[in-house]
């Protein structure tokens, strides 16, 4: 497979509802918990493309561009960047969606790095 193939192959797409549970009293999603999800998608992404231990060791730049209510749909989306010897790159965006309409927007975006790691939690190569 390609490495092009491999990026492909490895996007994550996920959704999720945002309930009042996850938000703060502005009745919109806790940052933290929205970075979360991220950092979860990315580390999807990044052990799909690896298929090997993959640990983060970065967020970079999480650029909050509208706030996510509570009572809509979001659509987080994972997306290797950038591919080093031992390290790789992962864009997450979240998407949020009305319930009872069309209107997407992108709310969220960030990129994670990610380190891949053998059993005694060294850095190995991500691609064998």
């Amino acid at each position: 497979m390609t490495l092009e193939e491999r990026i492909a192959a490895s996007r994550t797409s996920i959704f999720k509802a945002v309930f009042p549970n996850t938000t703060n009293h502005y009745d919109t999603l806790f940052g933290g918990t929205a970075m979360h999800m991220m950092d979860e998608v990315a580390f999807i992404t990044a052990t799909r493309f690896s298929r090997q231990i993959m640990v983060t060791v970065s967020s970079d730049r999480i650029d909050f561009k509208q706030p996510i209510p509570a009572g809509t749909i979001v659509e987080l989306i994972g997306e290797v960047r950038h591919v080093g010897n031992t390290s790789l790159k992962v864009h997450v965006a979240i998407y949020v969606e009305q319930m009872y309409s069309e209107e997407r927007t992108l709310a969220v975006q960030g990129d994670f790095t990610f380190v891949a790691i053998d059993e005694n939690k060294q850095p190995v190569r991500v691609i064998n």
